[in-house]
């Protein structure tokens, strides 16, 4: 734990390392208590440095000895302290020999190497494994690894580390060896081992160029029924890949390992992937939809960082989305493509607006507001964020949308073919896009350097008698800690025209007809586009496919959105229009909840919402993401000061006005989308299951004896995670009085099923009944371990994040309840608390009262004189004024 004041890193202070690595032999004598590591590496100075100073990170590690070109060095020839290890006046070539030891089951904070349930994992990024041995812990060094692991037999039978196994055998005395090489340079942070009691699925995979690679799913046994869809996921990431963008897997063996202690869903080592066991373990007895989905999602990911992250690394942690977002965007494109169908591809594409909207543009609005690319960070695992990942992926999407399909893959093979084996920047990216493609892209530079999200607003004029329709579009960016001005960014804007029948409008600009939908490109303040031949006046559908991460202003009239709602041919823009109409209500009702007990929704609404549900034309799975309401943050963030009790009671009214009106519809809806048969995690089948899912939860916002049976019948009768926990949370949600005994036959049934427990105290947590009372019963629960960072999320999280209106209670309660967890955590492991802090980033939005409660728990939180760097950084930045 640090209590020294924090230091800000900033990246214009980047400077080249000093001395470089070309290859390192690790020894590993394991032992919970004593693990005891061997480090030899060879260095040379850097051609552009003028100093002879080797300088190595170190942290909660002992060192034993220390050797520089088979010399002891004496205490006077180096020196060790603030957790750098200083070797000056070395020469140009060196072999440094380190002995280190370390305490691995004592390591809570899960960064470096630690044990979890008796066994050994790591997890080196970004500065982890300076916990496990002096290194120039930094990303822009890379080396080739040889690594000898060494642990008792009987406790340890399996060792792993990256790239190719080349050796094992005995070593007497009931312990044992294994030898593993890494053909390709890799920064440290790209480093890991597992030794363990584990058993695995394997398959042997034929790749494009004909070689066999065996691909292994290791887990605790036990788990090995859970492991197939985690498999097959990998096996088409692999052939996506390969077909997408000509990219193959480099190693003889690919490993994917499961464990139930880790900090993040993953973690794409060399060829030895570290899982936390929620993006691995499925089966339909207990995993959902969105389970299955998940662990697609993240099997993928961590396997194409093979060559965006792991072959092209970043030079330093300000580029992380250089590897990140560019990573994201392909998983997204890859699980699109898996759909295999437009509105799949378009629901996909609906998800990640609304992580956008529920959690990134929040961040850019709040204290923690920074660009893709920071400029500073105190520390670094505080900018593993949504705005460098997810609003990273909208920034590689642009590129995608502005250059074409064709074009986005020209720029990606020329980048591999700059830059394979090395670290570089986002500015390298930017130019293989722009010189692979013939453009200009400097301007583009401003989505990494600027943070905040970009306003668009638009203003229209059609001239009936010239047949023209001009489009002015208009953009801004609010300021954002540190950057109060704010130059025009490059904004790609798709638009297109419907007529009076929800027709697509041929659409013809400077004399180029541009078919039903085309991409403006938004580079100045101000610009004004006049589209030609427009025989009507049409209605504008603006910002299609969500070409780029901005917030659309324009008043739309309730007309206007109904014709998109129900006519748009982009998907999107559709959802979008249905989304509008319920925010002005929700917005409306709120203004009026704390005040009147006479609240009404419109007849208009429930129309278009009742034709929503019961087009059957339309896919299932789009039904249910056009008939969700925006959350209760989201309403939130339209609001100057929030009040999360008249939120609640806004949406909870509108969703049980939609109940009790659409009854006899969502009935329907429910019978007609059951999925008979065994269960199946496809898309169209996930779909049926969401509208069905949907319906019976508005049902059973305006509860009586029929619809909680319903909820009832198929809690008990379900065959699959999905239904089963749906309809759970629709009975605890209706404050069923049967939802007490389903909540404990389904612990009872799942007690030994550590994700579906995760589950049981998440769906409680996140539930308006549960009050702080009940979060602190269920902390006491046997079940409950603070040290476990999933369980931890599942409650403490869950309850101070995803329960607005418990959390943010009159008397502050939920506030003390958040500062007492913070500093527990904080002592065990920094990160989780960290992104537990993150909880009240936004405190002076909300009225008064609750400001003062909040202010009083962050000030009790950054009072502490024991905090980490993680923590301190967020607490400091939400008070500064």
């Amino acid at each position: 734990m640090r209590t020294d004041t924090p230091q800000t890193i900033y990246r214009s202070d980047y400077t080249p390392p000093t001395y470089l690595v070309d290859t390192v032999e690790l020894g590993f004598d394991l032992d919970p208590a004593r693990t005891v590591v061997a480090n030899r590496m060879t260095l040379r100075r850097n051609g552009g440095s003028a100093r002879n100073e080797i300088t190595l990170h170190g942290e909660d590690i002992e060192l034993v000895a220390l050797r520089l070109n088979g010399r002891v060095l004496g205490a006077g020839e180096y020196a060790l302290r603030d957790n750098l290890l200083r070797i000056p006046d070395a020469p140009d070539e060196a072999t440094l020999e380190i002995e280190t030891v370390c305490v691995p089951e004592q390591n809570t904070t899960l960064s470096g190497l630690y044990t979890s349930n008796g066994n050994f994992f790591t997890q080196c990024e970004a500065e982890g494994f300076r916990r496990i041995t002096y290194f120039p812990d930094r990303p822009d060094v890379m080396a080739v690894y040889t690594v000898m692991l060494r642990a008792d037999k009987e406790r340890y039978p399996v060792l792993l580390s990256n790239g190719n196994l080349v050796e094992e055998g005995e070593l007497g005395d009931g312990r044992h060896y294994a030898k593993w090489e890494d053909p390709f340079r890799k920064p440290s942070y790209l480093f890991a081992l597992v030794a363990a009691r584990l058993v695995c699925q394997e398959e042997t995979f034929r790749l494009a160029d004909g070689r066999d690679a065996l691909l292994q799913v290791w887990v605790e046994e036990g788990n090995l029924d859970k492991t197939d869809y985690a498999m097959q996921s990998l096996k088409h990431s692999i052939r996506w890949d390969e077909e997408r963008y000509g990219l193959e897997l480099d190693l003889d063996r690919f490993m994917i390992v499961a464990t139930g202690d880790f900090n993040m869903g993953a973690m794409e080592n060399k060829g030895l992937n570290i899982f936390n066991t929620k993006y691995v373990l499925a089966n339909p007895r207990v995993a959902t939809d969105i389970d299955f989905q998940g662990i697609e999602a993240v099997v993928a990911h961590e396997y194409f960082h093979n060559w965006t992250g792991n072959r092209v690394t970043c030079r330093d942690w300000f580029q992380l989305s250089l590897k990140e977002g560019l990573t994201v965007f392909r998983d997204q494109e890859f699980t699109a493509d898996m759909i295999g169908t437009a509105t799949g591809r378009a629901v996909t594409r609906i998800d990640q607006v609304r992580t956008l909207r529920q959690a990134q543009f929040p961040e850019d609005a709040g204290p923690m507001a920074h660009p893709v690319r920071p400029d500073s960070f105190v520390e670094i695992n505080n900018f593993y964020t949504v705005t460098v990942y997810e609003k990273g992926a909208e920034v590689v999407r642009m590129y995608q949308t502005l250059l074409g399909r064709e074009g986005f893959r020209k720029g990606m093979d020329l980048y591999f073919e700059r830059h394979d084996g090395q670290a570089v920047t986002c500015d390298d990216f930017r130019r293989a896009m722009a010189d692979a493609n013939g453009r200009d892209l400097a301007q583009f530079e401003r989505w990494y350097d600027q943070a905040g999200t970009p306003v668009l607003r638009f203003e229209t004029r059609y001239d009936e008698g010239a047949q023209t329709y001009g489009i002015t579009l208009y953009q801004s960016c609010p300021p954002t800690p540190g950057q109060p001005d704010k130059r025009p960014f490059h904004i790609p804007v798709a638009i297109g025209l419907l007529d009076r029948e929800g027709n697509d409008m041929p659409l013809v600009l400077d004399g180029k007809e541009l078919g039903s939908t085309t991409v403006l490109e938004l580079t100045q303040a101000e610009q004004t586009f006049v589209f030609s031949n427009v025989k009507e006046q049409p209605v504008p559908s603006v910002l299609r496919d969500f070409s780029a991460p901005v917030i659309l202003q324009h008043g739309y009239g309730d007309s206007e959105l109904l014709h998109l709602f129900r006519f748009d041919t982009d998907p999107v823009n559709r959802w979008e229009a249905g989304q509008r109409l319920a925010m002005g209500r929700l917005l409306k009702l709120t203004g009026e909840a704390p005040v009147s007990s006479r609240l009404s929704l419109d007849d208009t609404f429930i129309e278009a919402m009742r034709k929503m549900l019961t087009d059957e034309a339309l896919d299932p799975a789009f039904r249910e993401q056009a008939l969700l309401l925006p959350t209760e943050t989201m309403v939130a963030e339209q609001l100057e000061v929030v009040d999360p009790l008249a939120v609640h009671m806004a949406r909870q009214f509108m969703r049980a006005n939609i109940g009790a009106r659409l009854r006899a519809e969502l009935l329907a809806q429910y019978d007609a989308n059951q999925t008979p048969g065994p269960y199946s995690p496809d898309a169209a089948s996930a779909g049926r299951r969401a509208l069905k899912n949907l319906a019976l939860s508005y049902l059973n916002a305006a509860p009586d004896e029929e619809t909680v049976a319903l909820a009832l019948r198929q809690c008990q009768d379900a065959d699959n995670m999905t239904d089963r926990a749906a309809a759970l949370n629709a009975l605890i949600h209706a404050r069923a009085p049967q939802a007490e005994a389903e909540l404990a036959r389904f612990y009872e049934e799942f007690q030994h099923e550590a994700l579906v427990v995760d589950k049981w105290f998440a769906m409680q947590a996140s539930a308006p009944t549960t009050d702080i009372a009940r979060v602190r019963e269920l902390m006491r629960h046997p079940a409950f371990n603070l040290r476990n960072p999933n369980r931890a999320r599942s409650l403490v999280a869950t309850y101070c994040m995803n329960n607005p209106v418990e959390f943010h209670a009159p008397n502050g309660s939920g506030y003390l309840f958040w500062a007492e967890h913070v500093v527990l955590l904080d002592a065990l492991n920094p990160q989780v608390a960290a992104r537990l802090a993150r909880a009240m980033d936004r405190w002076r939005r909300y009225t008064p009262a609750l400001q003062q409660h909040m202010k009083t728990a962050l000030q009790q939180v950054a009072g502490q004189q024991r905090l980490s760097n993680d923590v301190r950084e967020i607490v400091t930045k939400a008070l500064a004024n």
